[in-house]
C-alpha cells in the first residue's frame, strides 16, 4: 500500500499551524522535512527549531531528509524528533557508520541517492537500512519535474531487495503528482514525497486520497 509523505518545503510557513491541522486529517502517514545546509545543496531550509516545533505540535511522524554535507554531526539531535532519517550516499561521512548511528538512536535509517548516482551504488548498504530514498529531481529546490531515469532505479532497488528477501520501504522524492505517482509506485516505490501536489491543493485530504487511489488502480 502506498503511503504519502507531504514535503514541508512546499508549505506556506505563515500558515504552518493551519496546514498541520489539515494534514493530520488528510490520511498522510508522515511529514517530510527537508534539511539543507547551503553547502551540500545550494539552498537553506528547515533546521532544529522548526523541526522541534513541528514535533511538539503534530502527531504525524517526522520523515527527516538531511541534505547536508556532514550528517553525522547532526544525527543525535534530529533523532529526538524523527521517526526516520535519510542521509545521502554522496555526503561527506562514513555512510555505513552514520546509518548505524541513526539505528542506534532508535530511528529508521535511510540512504538517499541523487539522480546521477546509480542504484547499484547502495546495494551493499541495503542490510543497514529500513528505507531507500530515490531523488527524482536534483535535491535543493521544490517544484521541479520528475526525472524519468528515477523509475528504472526504483525498479532495480526493488528487484534487488526482493532477490535478497529484504522488506524495504522505497521512497521517491521530486515531481510527484497524479501523472508520476503511479509510475513510481508501479516501479516499486511505496512512499511518495509530494510537495506542491498536496500543499497547493484546495483540499489536502482529497489530494492525498487521490494520489493513493491513482497508485492502486
Amino acid at each position: 500500500m502506498v503511503q504519502i509523505s507531504p514535503s514541508m518545503l512546499a508549505a506556506d510557513f505563515v500558515e504552518l499551524s493551519s496546514a498541520l491541522k489539515k494534514l493530520e486529517k488528510s490520511g498522510a502517514e508522515m511529514l517530510h522535512i527537508d534539511v539543507m545546509d547551503g553547502i551540500f545543496v545550494p539552498n537553506l531550509s528547515i533546521g532544529f527549531p522548526v523541526t522541534e516545533s513541528l514535533y511538539k505540535h503534530t502527531n504525524i511522524p517526522l520523515d527527516v531528509h538531511l541534505m547536508i554535507t556532514k550528517p553525522q554531526l547532526y544525527v543525535e539531535k534530529f533523532a529526538k524528533y524523527a521517526q526516520r532519517i535519510s542521509i545521502h550516499y554522496e555526503s561527506d561521512c562514513d555512510v555505513r557508520e552514520t546509518l548505524r548511528m541513526i539505528k542506534n538512536a532508535g530511528v529508521i535509517p535511510s540512504i538517499t541517492i541523487k539522480p546521477a548516482t546509480p542504484a547499484e551504488a547502495i546495494f551493499d548498504l541495503l542490510d543497514e537500512v529500513g528505507m531507500v530514498l530515490v531523488m527524482s529531481v536534483e535535491p535543493g529546490f521544490g517544484g521541479q519535474s520528475y526525472i524519468d531515469s528515477a523509475t528504472d532505479k526504483i525498479a532495480a532497488i526493488r528487484a534487488e531487495c526482493d532477490r535478497r528477501g529484504l522488506e524495504m520501504d522505497i521512497q521517491v522524492d521530486g515531481g510527484i503528482n497524479m501523472k508520476t505517482a503511479p509510475i513510481a509506485a508501479k516501479a516499486g516505490a511505496n512512499i511518495l514525497v509530494a510537495g506542491s501536489a498536496v500543499f497547493n491543493a484546495e483540499d489536502m485530504a482529497q489530494a492525498v486520497r487521490e494520489l493513493k487511489a491513482v497508485c492502486e488502480q
